[in-house]
């Protein structure tokens, strides 16, 4: 028998499934942790909108929330679509004598600042509800009903955090939103302490459910045992992939990838594997000539990657001996900096890259990529000055963006001539292993 733990959403339903309870599940679920729920409302939409609405009998929610918290061994609860006061009042009074954490998504005001309860239920939310949250995930409009103040920086947002959670809840996640275009900043005030999470602003307009899978993702941590900084901060991880995975579905704005975790941890072994398949036919051919005096390595990306750490590489490069092509150990997820960083980068650009590698420049291998790929030069001494570990990180970016001046797709290669301190290097980009198989062994034969 397997044993999981289990989470309770109270919320409305999505047909459309990208938010509300269907959402909830699915992140529960993507956790590691059975899901449960109790819904309050039913609504007819699609990406386009909400095309009706209706709310679900209080009796039926009461009885709801007690088949499962009498039945089930619930580790913690969220709220998300609460829609009048009577709904209001009546998951307050049958969450109140349950002792599992609660964290409560208070649905007040949409992004676009419009009133999504009427102000009697406003009151009710807050007087009932909040005061039993574990934690409360406000956005800034709701950040600023529920303090009555204007919340329009940083400095604003821990301000409103704290003022909530002196009303009753034990912590507080102001998500930042539209706050800044570059990035999204949440604040968050639980335990005394006030933290900041920052993330990149995803060029996508997929981000439906996004609020409600953040705060399903925190209460399925709490479940797990998690305490609540820890939660959240597994929660902002979880949110960034699901955004900058998000799935093009329908007409307009699409889902978050809910599930773009589990496909990532389950490619992970396979990347792994095509690294060393590609080894292999490396160190069976003679591709000598594309070895620069750093090594040559080759990175292969899980498909939903985000960091280095998703990125299977050849630990120590691979080096020229005199038998041949030989790699220093073997693949390992996150041995790769530069390289990975590199095609980190690339998929910024375009997400179905999956493989890229760095070999020697020089005049032969320029006039061949020239010749046979689609090629950019990038000018290395126009690089700005790093240090260290960031200078490697700024390098691998830098470029990646210089070459992408004036381009809507990424090069098949980048090269420059080098600088002082820094090797010509030539690198190369391919939507699978097989490809990048094909071009360096191309590449090799013809210089």
């Amino acid at each position: 028998m397997t044993e999981r733990d289990v989470a309770l959403t109270v919320a409305g339903s999505d047909s459309g499934g990208g938010a509300g309870v269907q959402a909830d599940l699915k992140t529960m679920e993507a956790h590691g942790v059975f899901g449960t729920s109790a819904l309050t409302s039913v609504t007819a939409q699609n990406t386009r909108g909400v095309e009706a609405i209706e709310d679900v009998s209080t009796d039926v929610i009461a009885a709801q929330i007690r088949a499962v918290a009498d039945d089930f061994a619930v580790g913690a609860a969220k709220t998300g679509m609460l829609s009048s006061t009577v709904i209001i009042e009546t998951v307050a009074d049958c969450l109140a004598p349950r002792e599992f954490p609660l964290v409560v998504d208070p649905v007040m005001v949409a992004q676009s600042g419009d009133r999504l309860l009427a102000e009697e239920a406003e009151t009710v939310l807050q007087e009932k509800l909040l005061p039993q949250a574990t934690l409360v995930t406000p956005n800034l409009p709701e950040a600023a009903v529920l303090t009555d103040m204007a919340v329009e920086d940083e400095d604003d947002m821990r301000a409103a955090a704290a003022e909530i959670a002196a009303d009753g809840p034990d912590g507080v996640l102001v998500t930042g939103g539209h706050l800044h275009e570059d990035e999204l900043v949440d604040v968050l005030s639980a335990d005394g302490e006030t933290r900041t999470f920052r993330k990149p602003r995803r060029d996508t307009a997929d981000t439906h459910g996004s609020g409600c899978t953040i705060s399903a993702s925190i209460a399925a941590e709490l479940a797990g045992g998690a305490t609540v900084p820890a939660a959240v901060e597994r929660a902002e991880t979880f949110i960034d992939r699901a955004v900058r995975y998000g799935l093009a579905v329908g007409n307009g704005a699409g889902p978050v990838n809910h599930l773009a975790g589990l496909y990532n941890d389950a490619a992970r072994a396979g990347a792994l594997a095509e690294v060393r398949d590609l080894v292999d036919a490396l160190e069976t051919h003679d591709v000598a000539a594309l070895v620069p005096e750093v090594g040559l390595n080759v990175a292969i990306a899980t498909p939903y990657a985000m960091d280095a750490d998703d990125v299977a590489a050849i630990d120590g490069r691979l080096h020229r001996t005199t038998d041949g092509v030989v790699a220093a150990d073997c693949p390992r997820l996150g041995a790769s900096d530069h390289v990975a960083r590199l095609l980190l980068a690339a998929r910024e650009h375009d997400s179905a890259l999956r493989a890229a590698a760095n070999v020697r420049l020089d005049d032969a291998v320029a006039a061949a990529v020239t010749q046979h790929f689609d090629a950019v030069e990038v000018d290395r001494t126009a690089e700005p000055d790093a240090v260290g570990e960031e200078r490697a990180d700024d390098s691998a970016a830098w470029a990646v963006e210089r070459a992408m001046a004036g381009r809507e797709t990424v090069p098949t290669a980048v090269f420059d001539r080098g600088a002082l301190g820094w090797e010509a290097m030539c690198r190369l980009f391919a939507r699978s292993p097989a490809t990048l198989q094909e071009r360096l062994l191309a590449l090799a034969g013809t210089v």
